[in-house]
This record gives C-alpha cells, structure tokens and sequence, in this order.
C-alpha cells in the first residue's frame, strides 16, 4: 500500500497504543487503519487515502482522488480529527471534526472496513465525507465579503478606509509588436516591475489577445504615473475598491498597514475566521485594532443533488463588517507637523492639556502604508530598510534623553518634597562647576552666566545644568527616585500603543551621585518617551495632576496619576515657563506669538558613548502649551529631533511646535 510519511507514523504510533486490540494481517486494526486514512486527509495525500480502501468500494483512482480533493480543498479542510466512540464488529461510529472555511465543523459519521488481502481496508462511498452526501450530490460553498472597518479623525475625514486605486495591465493584442521592448521596458520603470516579471505574466498559459493582464494596482492620486502609462500601446486602467492610507506618510506610523496573512499568523489565529486568502493588520492601529475593525466573511458550506436541489446546510457563518473606529486625531494637525519634521529623524505629539485627548502623533522618517497595498518595489523595500534613516521604526514609541525639557520635572519634584524653596537662591558657580574633588575631572558645564538669583524661575529662564545637578544633590537618591515613580516612571502608559517605558538606570534607582547630578538636568541616565513627557506636562494645567493620552474619540478625560507636584510646585514651574517664552532671556523666547500666551521649555540632550566624547550628536526638544486657561483651543505640543548638533541644537525645534499654535 502507498503511505504517506504522516500516515506511517500515525500507524506506528495507533500499534504502540493501542496494544489492548489485537492487531490482524500486517498488524493493522480497523482503528489503525481509520487514524492512518485521516493523518492522509490532513496530509492532501489522496494516492495514500486511496490504497487504503477495498476494491469493493468500486470507485477508480482518478474519480476518488478527485471528488476527495475538490471537496476537502473546497472547504478549507484542515486539522481533521476522528474520534472512535463506539465498535460494532468492523463497523466504527465516530466523532468527526474539522476546520473549514465556515468555521469549525463537527459530525458524527460511520466507517466500514473489511479483510482485503489480509488487511483491513476501508469500504468507501462519498458517505465517508459527510453521512448525507450522496455519490452524485455535490458540496458547494457560497461566500459573502466582509468589510473591514475604517478608520477616522475626529472630523470624520479617513485615514484608513475602503478607497479607489488604479489596476495597470496590458491588452496583448493591443501591444505594438514594432515597440514591444521598448514599451515594457517603459512600464516596468514606471511600475516599479521588472521586464522579466511584466513578460511573464503575459505569457501565463490562460492570457488571450483580448484579455486584460494585471500587472500592478498605482495610487488613485498618482495621476502623474497614470497619464506616462497611458501613452503606452496597450496599457489599460481600471478603477477598483481597494484599502487606502489617504495621509499616507504623514500617519503611516499610526495608522500602520495591511497585508496578506502569513502562515504563522494563520495557525495562530486558527478558528478565526481566517483563511490563506485573508489580510490581517501588521503594525500600527491596523493591528492593535485587528479584532474589532477586521471583517468576518459570512461562508456557507451545503450539499445539492445532481439537480441542484439543496439536501443540507453542513455549516455557515454569519457575514460581519468590521467595525468603524473614529480617532481623537486631526488630520490637518497631523500632516502640518508631519510636513515641518519630514526631513528629519524625531517625534512629534500634540495633546489637550485638559483632557488628554491626543491630536498628533508623528514620526520621521516615514514611510507610505499605501505601498503595502499596492505592493512594495524592490527600491522601496531597500529604501524602508536603510539602516540610517530607519523610516519604519517608530520614534514616537522609543524613550531618549530628554536634556533641559526634564528641569521642569526636577524643579516641581524638589519643591513638592521640600527640598528647597522656590526663592532659595543656590548661588553662582560660574559655567562650570562640581561638588567637591572627589568628583575627579568631571564637571558640569552651563552655557551661560546671568546676574539674577539663581533660583527655580531663573534657572528655568536661563536653563541653568548647574543649579539643576545641584537641585537633584538636595532632592536626594531616594527622593528624586520617588518622585519619579509617582510620575510614572518604569511603569506601562495607559495608551493604545505600547511604548517603552520611561527609566532613570535598569533597577529604577540612581547609581552614582555623578548620575544623579547629571539626571537633574536631563542627561544621566534619564531616558522618556515622548509621549510620556507629554503627559507629566499635563500636571502643569491641572493642578499637579498627569492626564493619560488617549487616542479614541469618545472614551473621557482620566487622571493618571493624581496629585504628582504640589500647588506651590505647578504655580511657581508654570509660570517659570511662561517667562522662558515671554522674557527676552528666555531660551524659548523664539516661540512667542503675540496675543497667545505660552508656557515652554526647550532641551538639547548629548548623545555620546562616554563623558570624554566630544563627537557625539545631540537630540533637541521643545515643549509648549496654551498658559492661558480661557484660550479657544488649547494644546500641548512637543517634538523631539535627532542630530540637531551645528543645527541650532533645541532652537532647531522651537519652529516645528510653534506651527501648532
């Protein structure tokens, strides 16, 4: 008998288990036999199924191999499973069941089997498929597309939704044979092909001179492309529903993509719904959204006499659309941001400051989730992968070194714990300072010196690293880690995205009092998320309270942590921020507008591999906010930029949030 792999260890396994029944002829049992023929269903292997039924079944190779095919594969078959719940002498009554294309089908059905040729085989008739099928019944499947739902901003206009895309592909009998070459050539250019992959899709054996040849789909929007191919002879376009990213790279971290399921996912998501033929979320809201905006195809699977009459309805599922998601997003805030960071590698968030409702959520560079639909060019693909720009990593979920934008966090910390005063003046040290010799070489270093005080306000203003490194001495290891932690510090964001966590060292405590001076004032080994610093800002319009972000338009305003920094602490850090913006002085003075009063702070963080480095890169922030609590609309923007270095370091960055207000 013909065996496939499978089926010879499902036999070998069915005679060292099943050692109570006797084993008859080579060692097969009726059982044996029924496990070896189901492992060969699973396995496709129809020339195994067929060497083990008896002659007497009466049906040829060819029509047995065929009818079994057409329906298992019809159907979706897979992870067949037959259970024996009772034996009458060779007769077997059995609990079958299977995965299909409608979902999960069981039924209980009877196998025969006699002596043929000392072995038992199997007596076969179309009954063994399903107890009511008939030799000259059939089994259809009908199917009913589903709609994935789409997703919006908060003024309903789409950023991932059913939308038109351009299907290009040649009419052969159109083709000028005089120009042949030269006219693919020209459309896989413009396509982004090659001339062998155009060339053998033409020669694809069901191809007639009539018909129409899909080579590749192009943006709706991409007339430009369009109109070139329409000079081509031969060349047709057709307009076809497709899901489309209408942001493009100005969202295509948020939004994320599309694309085919793949084997892996398929077994994980067995009994889903899906099918190979299914598309599944991949990154970005399109995945952490999968369950609720993902459509379940209604299918049902029935059988039908050789009239056409319906005998039975095997399984169905229901069609479903997916559901419809609106965003607290705007598109207009998103794409302005995007357009002012595009060239360059940074985050961008904007937030209300009194609700936590998240408007913006940008990161470049970036790449356009329509090409995942329309499909990927080899030069794209490289371009997506290129080690230097990174566009497919997403910043707005990493952690950096947040430079001078973390001193308002020093500042309201050592205040809210009594660590000093907000008129403590902690004295001048000129633009280079350390506590005592034992700190070695290192000290730290301040751009500029100022005649004021050097309390919380003028720090603030002048962004003074000296005060702050003193500020964090006076807070204390464990009161500066404390205070860290009641802001959420090494903790999960309560956000739709998972973001990495923002830290102060592996084990959420200060090493050395180096560190801890340096962590006063951004640098050390004090890492944020972005999104993150946004919402610690948030204490400062809501009396020492820090507001989750959220991005799903009707969910309501929560207090993620409450009580953070005291009155005193947000009143005197509020309105240092607000003079770093209005007074002349102030580092973010280039971000006033007139008529809108603004609280910010600017950081430029140094990125080098030790304190000796005199090479590294820097990152620059910038943090603003509408002061003024009666403003129309009020947000809180902050961005992040990398290499800022010989750019004008956090000045760099003051433009890109201004924009916002």
């Amino acid at each position: 008998m013909v065996r496939s792999k499978r089926a010879l260890i499902c036999l070998l396994i069915a005679c060292l288990t099943l050692t109570a029944v006797s084993c008859s002829g080579p060692g097969e049992t009726p059982e044996q036999v029924l496990a070896a023929y189901t492992a060969a269903i699973n396995d496709r292997d129809y020339e195994a199924m067929y060497g083990m039924i008896s002659q007497s079944s009466g049906v040829s190779k060819d029509d047995f191999i065929a009818r079994n095919k057409n329906i298992y594969e019809g159907i979706g078959a897979s992870n067949v499973t037959v259970t024996v719940k009772e034996k009458q002498g060779d007769t077997l009554n059995c609990q079958t069941s299977m995965d299909t294309r409608a979902g999960k089908l069981s039924f209980e059905n009877t196998a025969r089997l006699v002596q043929d040729g000392g072995t038992y085989k199997l007596v076969w008739d179309s009954h063994m498929i399903f107890p009511n099928l008939g030799d000259t019944d059939k089994v259809r499947v009908d199917t009913q597309k589903g709609e994935r739902g789409s997703i919006f901003d908060r003024n309903g206009k789409l950023l991932a939704g059913l939308g038109y895309v351009y299907s290009v592909g040649f009419v052969p009998g159109k083709i000028n044979e005089s120009t042949r070459q030269a006219d693919i050539e020209k459309a896989a250019g413009l396509l982004g092909m090659t001339v062998e992959n155009i060339e053998s899709k033409l020669s694809a054996s069901w191809v007639r001179d009539d018909l129409f040849v899909p080579l590749k789909y192009i943006s709706y929007s991409d007339s430009d492309t369009k109109d070139a191919l329409l000079d081509i002879d031969g060349i047709r376009i057709g307009t076809e529903k497709d899901r489309v990213y209408p942001l493009g790279e100005a969202a295509a971290h948020l939004t994320g993509y599309i694309q085919s399921i793949n084997a892996e996912e398929l077994k994980e998501h067995a009994g889903q719904g899906y099918t190979a033929t299914s598309k599944i979320g991949k990154i970005g809201l399109e995945s952490l959204l999968e369950e609720r905006i993902r459509a379940i195809d209604g299918c049902r699977i029935y059988i039908v006499d050789k009239d056409g009459k319906e005998k039975e309805t095997l399984i169905e599922r229901k069609m479903k659309n997916g559901e419809n998601v609106t965003l607290t997003i705007d598109s207009t805030l998103q794409n302005k941001l995007y357009n002012k960071m595009k060239g360059d590698k940074g985050a961008a968030v904007v937030m209300d400051p009194k609700t936590g409702e998240v408007l913006a959520l940008v990161s470049t560079p970036s790449y356009d989730p329509n090409d995942f639909i329309l499909g990927v060019t080899e030069e794209k693909w490289a371009a997506y992968n290129d080690e230097a720009t990174r566009p497919m990593y997403n910043r707005f979920k990493a952690s950096f070194a947040p430079g001078s934008a973390f001193k308002p966090v020093t500042a309201a910390a050592g205040l809210t714990v009594g660590a000093f005063k907000a008129t403590d003046d902690f004295g001048h040290s000129g633009t280079s300072w350390q506590k005592d010799s034992s700190w070695g070489d290192y000290r730290v270093t301040t751009l500029k010196e100022y005649r004021a005080a050097a309390n919380v306000r003028n720090a603030l203003v002048y962004s003074d690293n000296i005060y702050f490194a003193k500020a964090a001495l006076k807070i204390g290891a464990g009161g500066l880690a404390d205070s860290l932690k009641k802001a959420g510090f090494g903790e999960e964001l309560p956000f739709e995205f998972g973001l990495t966590r923002s830290s102060f060292g592996s084990d959420l405590a200060f090493g050395s009092e180096l560190d801890r001076a340096d962590s006063g004032f951004g640098q050390g080994r004090v890492l944020v998320n972005p999104l993150h610093l946004a919402s610690i800002y948030t204490a400062f319009s809501n009396g020492g309270d820090m507001l989750a972000p959220y991005l799903e338009k009707g969910k309501s305003r929560t207090v993620w942590k409450k009580d953070v920094f005291s009155d005193e602490a947000v009143s005197t850090v509020k309105n240092a921020l607000i003079n770093i913006v209005e007074d002349p002085n102030g580092t973010g003075h280039s971000a006033r507008i007139p008529g809108v009063k603004l609280a910010g702070k600017t950081g430029t963080a140094e990125i080098k591999d030790s304190k000796e480095d005199t090479g590294g890169t820097e990152l620059g922030w910038f943090v603003a906010f509408n002061a003024d609590d009666s403003a129309k609309k009020k947000y809180l923007a902050l961005a992040v930029v990398e290499d800022v270095k010989d750019r004008g370091g956090s000045h760099y960055v003051i433009p890109i949030v201004r924009s916002v207000f």
